[in-house]
């Protein structure tokens, strides 16, 4: 039913129904869903395929980024803002009259049927207009404090990102990254590095813990995420005077409630117990439009569960979304 559900929603954006596995193939592997496209297919995120029997890309490469950027003033609604820094002198938060240079990937490595930010889909990689590393770096100025990677995911277009991060990281930019956790380890490792080195976090999404409920909301396995997340949350002593990584989790009504947070919870627990966990209220959108938005009592419950499970900073993020529906 859930293969079907996910299968029924790439359709509508002309995507591949499920990852490739074409026999004599050639791999991608640059995320989680491990293609290997056939020739004449597109890989998962829609942004590779073979053509007489190289693998081509359509973007995410260092010259071609399907991406839209805006200046987004702070002090901003960043999820990871509170733990940017425990110096307030370097928080987002205390550095009104600048800005965030907030990137938008369009394309995503995994299918999550209550996409907050679906609209990504609607960008065509063959004929939408595309930006190199250099441009897009060249979007900052003298008012630009961080540069934040969302989408989508950049999961999806690693190599352009990375590219973009190390022009700006030399210009004294603080790099920082919002994703699913599903690209290929040594590119998360560089995305760390460079996190680490201006300052910058990597915020995790933590979907569910369990892998069965994972696939039923994402159509991918969370295998890839936590491994990340834990490769990651070993080294968040590294730089002790802020978080490094933060985790956040979206509390969808009726699939994610206070056990499975509890389940993710005593995860990062396991990891590192300082690392912030921020809890998400959800809005219906995308294909999930019918469900309510989480109620301030599924919040709450959930906020108790994870600080049960050992986690020393937990935070319910937008409460501004919460309802009294149930």
């Amino acid at each position: 039913m859930a293969d079907e559900a996910h299968a029924a929603a790439r359709c509508l954006f002309d995507l591949p129904e499920r990852a490739p596995r074409a026999e004599g193939g050639r791999r991608c592997g640059l995320c989680v869903q491990d293609c290997v496209i056939g020739e004449g297919e597109r890989g998962y995120c829609g942004l590779r395929h073979v053509r007489e029997g190289r693998l081509r890309h359509l973007a995410g490469t260092p010259e071609r980024g399907l991406l839209r950027w805006y200046r987004d003033p702070l002090p901003t609604n960043c999820v990871a803002d509170p733990f940017c820094s425990a110096r307030a002198a370097c928080a987002g938060h205390t550095q009104p009259g600048l800005h965030n240079l907030a990137v938008f990937y369009a394309a995503c490595t995994v299918d999550c049927l209550f996409c907050q930010n679906w609209h990504f889909r609607e960008a065509d990689p063959a004929c939408s207009d595309t930006l190199s590393a250099g441009e897009l770096a060249n979007a900052a100025n003298e008012h630009t404090y961080c540069v934040c990677y969302f989408g989508g995911d950049p999961a999806a277009q690693m190599a352009q990102a990375l590219a973009a991060s190390k022009q700006l990281a030399r210009r004294g930019v603080v790099v920082c990254w919002e994703t699913n956790g599903t690209a290929h380890p040594r590119l998360m490792d560089r995305a760390l590095d460079l996190s680490l080195a201006t300052s910058g976090c990597v915020k995790f999404d933590l979907k569910a813990y369990d892998d069965a409920l994972h696939r039923a909301l994402t159509g991918a396995t969370n295998a890839r995420t936590l491994e990340n997340f834990a490769r990651a949350g070993a080294r968040f002593d590294e730089r002790p005077e802020s978080s490094l990584v933060v985790a956040s989790t979206l509390l969808v009504p009726g699939y994610v409630d206070a056990e499975e947070v509890g389940r993710i919870a005593r995860f990062i627990a396991g990891v590192n117990p300082a690392i912030p966990y921020v809890l998400l209220g959800f809005a219906p959108q995308f294909l999930f439009p019918d469900l309510p938005r989480t109620s301030v009592r599924h919040a709450e419950e959930a906020e108790a569960a994870a600080r049960a499970a050992g986690l020393q900073t937990v935070r319910i993020g937008n409460r501004h979304l919460l309802s009294r529906d149930y």
